[in-house]
Formats: C-alpha cells, structure tokens, sequence
C-alpha cells in the first residue's frame, strides 16, 4: 500500500513537545518521498515561533535537511 503525501506539510504548535514530535513526522514523511524521487533535499521553514512548513527543494541537496527562519 503507498500513502500519497501533500507537501508542503504546516506545522503548527502549542507547546515544544507537540512541536518536536510533528516536525519528526513531518520531515518523516518528506523523507520517504525525497527517497522516491532521488533528486531534492528537505527544507524546514520556520515562519514564527510556533509555526513550520516542510517541503522538498531543488536548493537542498539530495540526502541533506536544511532549516531556514524567515525574518
């Protein structure tokens, strides 16, 4: 069975522990599609202190996770 996965995947959180723990999923799941394809790296955008997106970039190395705060 294989699970479609929508990216770009929002983050938010109220507290760091559900933090943590989505961002994990998150970039889990960003993981096994990045697998699939064999081209783009995952990127991590910070947005503010409770909010992320998680998403595949052509700007991230393949194999590699980046993250990014926005100003």
């Amino acid at each position: 069975m294989q699970t479609t996965i929508d990216l770009p995947i929002v983050v938010t959180a109220t507290d760091r522990a559900s933090m943590e723990r989505q961002l994990d999923e998150a970039v889990g799941a960003a993981l096994t599609h990045a697998m699939r394809e064999g081209r783009q790296g995952i990127l991590v955008t910070q947005h503010d202190h409770a909010s992320f997106t998680v998403d595949l970039s052509d700007a991230v190395p393949f194999g590699l996770t980046r993250e990014l705060k926005e100003r």
